[in-house]
């Protein structure tokens, strides 16, 4: 099994193009599959063929005894799963044992967004001590107007962006190009950074050091934003994109073109903003109609 996870592992990296992030989600859930298989063999491994139905179900009764969320044991079936399905299409085992697993019904949580004018605050940096870097004002531009995934900014080259037409081509999940809107700001905050940087070529936003920034070193700058504005939440790169989202549906933008700038396969997945949408809708019907509740 060690070994098949590997090859497996490999395959998704060279042959799929997996982002690093995905790299180590995968290998965090299989080789803590793996340990529960050690466990149940008395410190062997079985062979794939080995596994079935039971085990996996075993396994994932395991994670929900440790108190692993939902979302989380959904993620480590399609983990195992997608394991299984290139072991049988590589003629290792006949068929994967979690096929027939039913993934744990999940949580319904809508996603966290910024309001409007919290966004605007963010963005405008109000009563700011002192002004904010230019690469960081660019970054949080292209953030909140093209509803770009953290990897898919960090992965930016300058010659990706088109200033003219105001757009930039990024590599989404499973390495599928897009392209996404820059609004008139984010575009007049990279035309001004860019040209303080000089580079022609290579990654778009860079670390000190003249490196690509991280996706951590994102989530940090994103963080000690909102820090420096009163009373103002804290939140990661991805409410910039769910705010993306929601605040074009608030604006009677169309589902299918939220789907497509943001890279969702399934429009299912993008249909979550509008419970947020609605949710809105009804907190302001509920303090502005005035039959939305009883006088005394």
């Amino acid at each position: 099994m060690d070994a098949a996870v590997r090859s497996f592992l490999m395959y998704l990296q060279v042959e799929r193009g997996a982002s690093p992030h995905t790299l180590r989600n995968y290998e965090g859930d299989l080789r803590q599959f793996l340990a529960f298989l050690r466990t149940a063999h008395n410190g062997s491994l079985p062979a794939p063929a080995g596994v079935d139905a039971y085990v996996v179900r075993g396994f994932l009764a395991s994670r929900a005894g440790l108190r692993d969320s939902k979302s989380s044991l959904g993620r480590k079936l399609a983990a195992i799963r997608s394991l299984f399905k290139y072991l049988a299409r590589e003629g290792v085992v006949p068929h994967s044992p979690a096929a027939a697993v039913v993934t744990p019904k999940q949580e319904q949580r809508l996603p966290r967004v910024l309001s409007a004018d919290d966004a605007s605050r963010l963005m405008e940096n109000p009563a700011a001590q002192k002004p904010r870097s230019l690469r960081d004002q660019a970054l949080l531009e292209v953030l909140y107007s093209a509803g770009t995934r953290v990897a898919e900014l960090v992965g930016l080259n300058v010659e990706d962006v088109d200033m003219d037409t105001g757009t930039a081509t990024v590599l989404g999940k499973g390495r599928k190009e897009r392209v996404v809107l820059l609004g008139t700001k984010a575009v007049e905050a990279l035309r001004t950074y860019v040209g303080e940087e000089g580079a022609k070529r290579g990654p778009l936003f860079r670390n000190q050091r003249g490196g690509r920034l991280t996706a951590r070193s994102v989530e940090r700058i994103v963080a000690k934003e909102c820090q420096a504005l009163e009373n103002f939440p804290t939140i990661t790169p991805h409410t910039l994109r769910h705010s993306f989202a929601t605040h074009l549906l608030d604006g009677g933008a169309d589902l299918r073109a939220i789907q497509e700038l943001l890279g969702h396969a399934s429009l299912s997945t993008t249909q979550r903003y509008t419970h947020v949408a609605l949710d809105r809708l009804m907190e302001a019907y509920d303090k502005a109609h005035p039959r939305a509740h009883d006088k005394e």
